[in-house]
C-alpha cells in the first residue's frame, strides 16, 4: 500500500465515523471535512496539547482497527502535526466514549462532532455551498479564540455562561456545554 492509498483511507474511515444520514442529513461534506484535515490545528492554551495529541492517537487507532502495523502508521501519516479534522473527531470519541456513553441511546458520536461544526459556524458548508475562504476564516477565529464569550463561533456554545470561554481549555468548554445540556 502506498502513502496516498493509506492516507486516503483513513480520511475514509474518519468520515464514515461521522458522516451518516442521521447527522449529515443525506447532505455532503466531504469538501469541508477534507478541507478541515488539510488545516493544521494550532493551539494558545497548553492543555489544548491535549486534544492535538488526541488526534494524533487516532491515527493509531485506525491503524489498529484495520490492522495496519505501528510503523506503517508512523511512517505514512504520523508524519504531520495534527488536522482540525482530527482534533474535532478525537474530541467527539472522548465525549462519547469517556463521559456520554450510553447503550440505550446508542453512538452519538457524530451528534458531537456535528454540534461542534454548527457551533463554529459551519453547518451550511456543504459540498454544494463550500466556501474555503470562509472556513478559513472561521478556523482561523476558532484557533485564535476570537468568538463569543459564551462560546459561538467555536467549538461549544454554552447560554448564559458565567465564564468566557475564550479564557479555558477545550475540555473544560466541552465539559460546560454537556452539564448545559443535560
Amino acid at each position: 500500500m502506498t502513502e496516498i492509498e493509506l492516507n486516503n483511507e483513513y480520511f475514509e474511515w474518519m468520515c464514515q465515523l461521522v458522516c451518516n444520514e442521521r447527522y449529515s442529513r443525506r447532505l455532503s461534506y466531504q469538501k469541508l471535512l477534507r478541507h478541515l484535515h488539510n488545516i493544521d490545528f494550532q493551539y494558545m492554551l497548553p492543555m489544548d496539547g491535549n486534544r492535538a495529541e488526541d488526534g494524533i492517537d487516532l491515527r493509531y487507532r485506525f491503524g489498529y482497527e484495520k490492522e495496519y502495523e505501528g510503523p506503517m502508521i508512523a511512517s505514512y501519516l504520523d508524519n504531520r502535526p495534527c488536522s482540525v479534522l482530527e482534533m474535532l473527531i478525537a474530541l467527539a470519541f472522548r465525549c462519547e466514549e469517556h463521559i456520554m456513553t450510553d447503550p440505550d441511546i446508542g453512538n452519538r458520536m457524530g451528534q458531537w462532532f456535528w454540534n461542534m461544526i454548527v457551533s463554529l459556524g459551519l453547518g451550511s458548508m456543504s459540498d454544494s455551498r463550500f466556501d474555503a475562504a470562509y472556513t478559513d476564516d472561521v478556523i482561523s477565529r476558532f484557533m485564535n479564540r476570537k468568538y463569543k464569550r459564551n462560546g459561538e463561533g467555536g467549538l461549544f456554545t454554552v447560554e448564559r455562561c458565567k465564564y468566557d470561554m475564550r479564557t479555558v481549555e477545550i475540555w473544560w468548554q466541552m465539559n460546560w456545554y454537556l452539564d448545559s445540556i443535560l
